[in-house]
């Protein structure tokens, strides 16, 4: 997955928009069940020693959104930053029954050490089977270990968002991590160092 191009299982001109359904039902629940994901285009990732603008050439990039599977864990921290969760978790519905099959939540990066970080527009939506779907990935109390390991697998779609969709406050103030980093090197300049 080292490349640019990393929809190389898709045939040529098609793209990797999936609804919050087919990302549950068609691939998550499908790689908790081992069963073959096809097409097998989403990569297993330890997100957390990656910042979010690294993911480039290692998750699966379609538009500006990375996708990966990813095991669901309490540390949520990489090198520079954290993940931190915003709102409740939304329930993943079915489009025909409104059977729920999965959970969301979200999550905003942030820079820095907890809870004194810097936020970030870097969005991650992270995928996980609801209680339910996840009991039933394997009804064998002898493979109960084999389950609950793949039980614990989640999808994160990771984004940067653009303030300029919607921003409420229309101030506008808040910058991405990268124009933050590029606005502390143009204050180097300015800074007088002592003789």
């Amino acid at each position: 997955m080292g490349d640019h191009n990393n929809n190389v299982n898709l045939p040529p001109g098609f793209r990797f928009y999936p609804t919050d359904e087919e990302l549950v039902v068609h691939f998550l629940h499908r790689k908790a069940s081992l069963l073959p994901c096809h097409p097998d285009v989403i990569p297993d990732l330890d997100l957390y020693p990656f910042d979010p603008w690294q993911l480039q050439g290692r998750a699966l990039e379609e538009g500006n959104q990375w996708y990966y599977y990813s095991r669901r864990t309490q540390n949520r921290m990489t090198n520079n930053g954290y993940w931190m969760p915003m709102g409740m978790e939304e329930q993943v519905l079915t489009s025909s029954s409104n059977k729920r099959v999965g959970m969301k939540k979200y999550y905003v990066f942030h820079i820095g050490e907890a809870p004194d970080g810097n936020k970030t527009n870097w969005i991650m939506q992270e995928y996980r089977l609801s209680d339910s779907a996840s009991s039933s990935t394997r009804s064998s109390s002898s493979k109960r270990k084999s389950k609950s390991e793949h039980s614990r697998w989640v999808i994160c779609r990771v984004y940067e968002h653009d303030e300029d969709d919607d921003d409420q406050d229309g101030d506008g103030t808040e910058l991405s991590c990268l124009d933050e980093v590029f606005l502390s090197l143009e204050d180097l300049d300015e800074v007088s160092l002592p003789n």
